[in-house]
């Protein structure tokens, strides 16, 4: 073990409950890990305050909390998600003739890394750096909508969690799994006029290796543009797919 036992048994829950399908038990945590199962209750107790394990108290499991799934996602957050999707997010905007970004889960916002904007098209709210509520943004619902059960449950845990901007959109945590529901059957997420009046979204997740959302890639546009709404759905699958292909994960199948 390292100079600093104590980071070093954290890394190592990490890691476990890292590769785990679903939450697990403290027992099956501390043998598996190898530690005293006093010592691995402190630890995970001082994790969960942290945010980086969540304490599932009806199922009496651990699992992973949103900590770290920032940290997970961290590296494909930065430069070289960008870099990788600069190229393809040009074309999608050159193929639509309309504004589209990539953003980023940061706990419970999207944050928005890339932008492309259209020739002639208005500024949109959704600038590199701006972070607006996922549950209200399409590529947030779109990375949501990929997410396991569980760290939605972590993310939205009760009423105080959803932000409202302009009076519509989910509220609660069964309104959120039923549009999340339609999301995954739709193949991609909507939004309109949750964000800003007058402006709708659609968007396709990024995964990565394991298959885990690390972005969403979005087109805006206005509602009362003539916008070919199939089309633009198409070419925003196709330039997320590709990018999901660039960093080793496999396309969603629709």
């Amino acid at each position: 073990m390292g100079q600093v036992p104590a980071a070093t048994r954290a890394l190592r829950v990490l890691r476990y409950l890292a590769r785990q399908p679903d939450p697990v038990t403290l027992d099956r945590l501390a043998a598996e890990v190898g530690l005293p199962r006093s010592t691995a209750y402190h630890l995970v107790t001082a994790m969960i305050e942290e945010g980086f394990v969540v304490h599932l108290a009806e199922e009496h499991r651990y699992g992973l909390g949103v900590a770290a799934f920032e940290v997970g996602s961290g590296y494909a957050r930065q430069e070289p998600l960008q870099r990788i999707t600069r190229r393809h997010l040009a074309a999608l905007v050159d193929a639509v003739g309309q504004s589209a970004h990539l953003a980023v889960l940061h706990g419970r916002d999207v944050l928005y890394v890339l932008e492309e904007r259209a020739p002639g098209r208005p500024p949109l709210v959704t600038d590199v750096g701006v972070r607006l509520p996922a549950q209200l943004t399409a590529s947030g619902r779109a990375v949501l909508a990929a997410l396991p059960a569980p760290q939605v449950r972590a993310l939205f845990p009760d009423r105080s969690a959803f932000v409202d901007r302009h009076g519509v959109g989910p509220t609660s945590l069964s309104a959120l799994r039923t549009l999340l529901a339609e999301t995954r059957q739709r193949g991609y997420a909507v939004e309109q006029g949750e964000v800003t009046p007058g402006f709708a979204s659609v968007a396709t997740a990024v995964l990565d290796h394991n298959q885990h959302p690390v972005a969403g890639v979005a087109v805006t546009y206005p509602v009362d543009a003539g916008v070919d709404v199939d089309r633009a759905v198409r070419h925003t699958q196709r330039c997320a797919d590709t990018v999901t292909r660039r960093l080793g994960g496999r396309p969603a199948a629709r």
